[in-house]
């Protein structure tokens, strides 16, 4: 526009033309096109691609986990993870699920970021799944009314040694043992076991919740040794309600050599002892040799100690003489190798060792006696007087045999061709550990057994005895309960035991927990609530008595779990897989949880957490 003279008059013009009409309806029009409205379409799309790569992600962790739980369940361990590895390990079963899984499979062969076969990813993803099943065990506990924990002291073939902690509670109408966990300690003191359990029962039970724990059962001297500064005694200390008992999954005669074998000889006795056993058991020529000569098999040893048996003791003593002409046929066979005829030799000069014999001829006394009163224990038909009698009975026979140490002593040394004086000191000095050996015994048996009212309060319940009960009621019972469990209302109790006694239906029921489950059945629960709560506290109690309802003991199933992975990484979390296989199975949102808590475990290249659609145009 040059000519502003007749500007006004030009734009009149131009404001009636057909392109400037055009131009500014498409100007009007272009304010309608949002530029926020694009950009959200955008980021939905962006959000859409995002969680896709998310869902896809989880769909491939997820069948990872199912891989580690399958293996896990079935103990189906490698030990070499290498490349080239013929047994890879649990995540080679990996590679056999993507050959079905065309989304894993692809993810194996692409992925650059999140590998399976990372360790990094493998212990990270075990520690998680580890984490949810003990978050899901303390849910049970903290909902449950009460609490017993079983620890027991485990060592490996490299001495390392550990503690296996298992826990027993009621869930609903179901009792359980769950194992919880291997803590790893620098000494088996009684202070470091004290303290390592108090860090794990403070997490379990916070504040008030102490109240629940019950009973704490141990294997192991150690726990035990004095009165004032023993495990059980420092627990109690914070736990008041926590009573020490002897737990079913403990063998007498097990304890017994454990609670001897802190005097040197004896360990070297019970080490020398298991070496029978290991002897024939590598080698199917040996025990041919030995089925021959001996026509019996020494008990299976195992480098767990839980394993040995006082079987042991009395074969080698009872087979002594056949045992020394099977080693000397097999030095003079010349059909064995160098390191056998060495063996065979070093046991024949074992078994005709005085100190040797002296101690297989002492403990062939003493464990017949810790099994008869371990099976009078057992029994289900038992009182206050009878468990007294017969813990009394077997410190007498314990005496008995201490009386007559120096006999023994004196009779196992004269073959030996020692001096006369140093012969003396040999006698003097093994009848110094017998006596030792024997009042350790003793004192430990009347520490283990000095809590006795669970047992007494189990024989409240048991429904044979019912009838008996109607025409005299066991009061002494019933005291002798109300003191071990102040919570129990003893007035209300009596009441409902009285009601109890003189009806039909409850006299058919077996135990404390047939007794528990008509309760439940029947809603009879608020009516006996006394009852009930003095059932939970005898069912959740691993009493020494032998019951046919209860569980199936965890600690042995630790055990046979503990046979050859002591020295494995990742020992709690497989275990964990393994003993726990079914509540793990029983976690409908198993996989959720692991990934949830795998996914917020730290910043990561691979997307696990999805995003939501929560913005609008005003925020753009």
């Amino acid at each position: 526009m040059r000519d502003l003279k007749h500007f006004t008059e030009k734009c009149k013009k131009h404001e009636s033309c057909r392109s400037h009409q055009a131009n500014s309806m498409k100007l009007t029009l272009f304010g309608r096109l949002s530029i926020a409205e694009q950009l959200k379409e955008g980021y939905r799309l962006g959000i859409r691609k995002h969680n896709e790569e998310v869902r896809q992600n989880r769909h491939i962790l997820s069948r990872i986990m199912d891989c580690v739980k399958y293996c896990g369940a079935f103990e189906l361990r490698g030990h070499d993870e290498s490349q080239n590895s013929d047994n890879p390990g649990m995540f080679c079963l990996v590679d056999a699920v993507a050959s079905l899984d065309s989304a894993l499979k692809e993810h194996l062969q692409g992925a650059t970021v999140f590998k399976e076969t990372s360790k990094t990813v493998q212990n990270e993803l075990l520690d998680c799944m580890l984490s949810v099943v003990r978050e899901q065990i303390i849910r049970e506990v903290q909902s449950s009314d009460f609490l017993s924990i079983q620890a027991d002291e485990t060592t490996d073939m490299s001495a390392q040694t550990q503690l296996a902690l298992v826990l027993r509670y009621i869930n609903g109408a179901n009792v359980e043992e769950r194992f919880f966990e291997f803590i790893p300690l620098q000494s088996a003191t009684a202070e470091t076991i004290a303290v390592a359990l108090k860090e794990r029962l403070a997490a379990i039970l916070p504040g008030e919740q102490r109240r629940k724990l019950i009973c704490q059962a141990y294997d192991g001297a150690s726990v035990l040794r004095g009165a004032t500064s023993g495990v059980q005694k420092r627990i109690q200390e914070d736990y008041p309600n926590a009573h020490y008992v002897h737990c079913y999954a403990h063998q007498l005669h097990l304890i017994m050599q454990q609670v001897t074998s802190h005097m040197v000889k004896v360990k070297n006795f019970f080490s020398d002892l298991g070496g029978f056993a290991a002897f024939f058991s590598i080698s199917s020529k040996r025990a041919a040799v030995l089925d021959e000569t001996v026509a019996h098999r020494l008990p299976t040893a195992s480098d767990v100690k839980w394993n040995f048996s006082s079987r042991a003791v009395h074969t080698v003593f009872e087979r002594r003489d056949v045992l020394i002409e099977c080693f000397g046929r097999i030095r003079a066979s010349g059909g064995f190798d160098d390191k056998t005829s060495q063996e065979a030799g070093g046991h024949i000069r074992l078994l005709e060792d005085p100190e040797f014999n002296f101690f297989l001829q002492l403990f062939h006394r003493i464990m017949p006696h810790v099994d008869i009163l371990y099976a009078n224990l057992q029994k289900t038909n038992i009182d206050l007087v009878h468990i007294n009698r017969c813990i009394q009975q077997f410190q007498e026979d314990i005496h008995d045999i201490r009386g007559s140490i120096n006999a023994t002593a004196l009779e196992q040394s004269r073959g030996s061709e020692q001096p006369r004086k140093r012969r003396a000191m040999k006698e003097d000095e093994l009848g110094r550990i017998a006596v030792e050996v024997c009042d350790t015994i003793v004192g430990h048996t009347r520490e283990r057994f000095s809590f006795k009212a669970h047992l007494i309060g189990a024989t409240l319940l048991q429904g044979p005895q019912f009838e008996r009960y109607v025409t005299v009621f066991p009061e002494v019972a019933l005291a002798t309960t109300l003191k071990a469990y102040p919570m129990l209302n003893g007035s209300k109790l009596k009441t409902e035991l009285s009601l109890i006694y003189g009806t039909e239906e409850f006299r058919s029921c077996r135990g404390a927990v047939d007794l528990f489950q008509l309760f439940l059945d029947n809603n009879l629960s608020e009516v006996f609530s006394e009852t009930q709560t003095l059932l939970k506290i005898v069912i959740t109690t691993p009493m020494t008595t032998a019951e046919t309802e209860r569980c199936f003991s965890t600690l042995k199933r630790v055990q046979t779990f503990l046979r050859n992975t002591m020295t494995q990484e990742r020992l709690n979390a497989l275990a964990m897989l393994s003993l726990e296989k079914r509540l793990v199975m029983d976690m409908t949102d198993f996989n959720q949880r692991v990934i949830e808590k795998f996914a917020n475990l730290k910043e990561r290249r691979a997307a696990f957490l999805y995003k939501q659609w929560a913005c609008s145009v005003n925020t753009l």
